[in-house]
């Protein structure tokens, strides 16, 4: 490996001031509550990792290709303001959520967004924000739109319909409630275009390649062998592309390795045990405002695993870990994906801008249905 490439891929590392706090965190709790070093591994949801790290690769390789870049030169000559763009987009996101989960569907429109800054003014980090939002509101409606709705379905008896049927009327409000503010957050003004906005040819090869490697990825996913489907994917990528390789965010990975480990030890402290016994016999209000304030805390997947280890799944929960994705960026993995993707320190301040109104404006509404 040269040197420039061993830059490239240490860079990262050096300057994720994330990744710090998350390691200090964790040598922290470590002091106070030491475990085993083998149980550290066990605290990480693998198959989470291997099917981030394969996401990542193959929606690398697609925008390596330059088809991010060509679709969207033909979106910014299509639609001709930027609140059209807005609502495009921050749909487009929420739809995809619904049925190809939060974190593919950020994979597939925030390289498509980023792309879109070199073709014109609009502004990208307002963009992805929204759609960090969108992917929250859209994801909860379905069983499998988010990893705490597939945790959620799998505990209970409801068909795939009928958990829809649960979840419409806050997926509903929230989505509405979004496109409002959307509309007002982006002027109708034209959009000012980059001097060449005309499609040009992409790498076809590398994109046909991108999308044979995704279907077999998820061929592999459906059969619970996520290892097999990152390794095609690696191997892939590592003969057709190489640059794909060291162009992704390999700091990421280790963003969500320090997630697990840090909130596994956080809930296996003794000093917190006697309060995670209590949670079985708090009431219905008591249980809503726990689960919000725990995803804020260690984001909504654990929380919904901790929450079903004292609760039965329920419309209860599963209001109160959607509605605790909003937030701090925290809350859901998801956020965490689409600021890191946007590459701006700035955008994590005003994520928070829109995302806590909203995260009261989920609370407020959840609860109302839910009476």
């Amino acid at each position: 490996m040269s040197s420039n490439a061993l830059t490239s891929l240490l860079r990262p590392f050096l300057h994720d001031r994330f990744l710090h706090a998350l390691l200090l965190m964790g040598m922290l709790l470590y002091a106070i509550g030491p475990q085993p070093l083998r149980a550290l591994s066990g605290f990480i949801d693998w198959r989470t990792i291997m099917t981030l790290l394969g996401l990542m690769l193959l929606t690398k390789g697609v925008e390596v290709s330059g088809y991010f870049d060509f679709i969207g030169r033909q979106i910014v000559n299509t639609l001709q303001s930027e609140r059209s763009l807005a609502l495009f987009l921050v749909c487009a996101a929420a739809v995809l959520s619904s049925f190809l989960t939060n974190d593919v569907a950020l994979f597939i429109v925030i390289p498509l967004t980023i792309t879109l800054k070199k073709l014109s003014s609009l502004p990208i980090s307002r963009l992805i924000i929204f759609q960090a939002l969108a992917v929250n509101a859209g994801s909860l409606l379905t069983p499998i739109g988010n990893p705490q709705n597939i945790l959620l379905w799998s505990k209970s008896s409801l068909t795939f319909m009928e958990f829809i049927g649960r979840m419409a009327p806050f997926g509903i409000i929230m989505m509405l409630s979004l496109l409002v503010v959307t509309w007002f957050s982006f002027p109708a003004r034209k959009i000012v275009k980059a001097p060449n906005t005309q499609p040009y040819p992409y790498q076809m090869r590398l994109l046909l390649a991108s999308v044979a490697l995704y279907v077999a990825f998820l061929i592999c996913l459906d059969l619970d062998v996520p290892l097999y489907g990152m390794l095609l994917v690696f191997a892939g990528f590592l003969l057709l592309a190489r640059q794909v390789l060291l162009q992704i965010d390999w700091s990421l990975i280790f963003v969500f390795l320090a997630m697990f480990i840090n909130i596994g030890l956080l809930t296996q402290l003794p000093a917190l045990q006697p309060l995670f016994d209590q949670i079985a016999s708090l009431a219905d209000g008591s249980v809503y405002v726990l689960g919000i304030a725990l995803s804020q805390v260690i984001s909504n997947v654990p929380a919904t695993i901790l929450l079903l280890n004292y609760v039965p799944s329920s419309a209860l929960v599963a209001y109160a870990v959607n509605a605790g994705g909003f937030g701090l960026a925290i809350g859901s993995l998801a956020n965490l994906i689409a600021l890191r993707m946007a590459g701006e320190r700035q955008i994590w301040l005003r994520f928070h801008y829109y995302s806590i109104p909203f995260l009261v404006w989920a609370t407020l509404v959840g609860w109302l249905l839910l009476g």
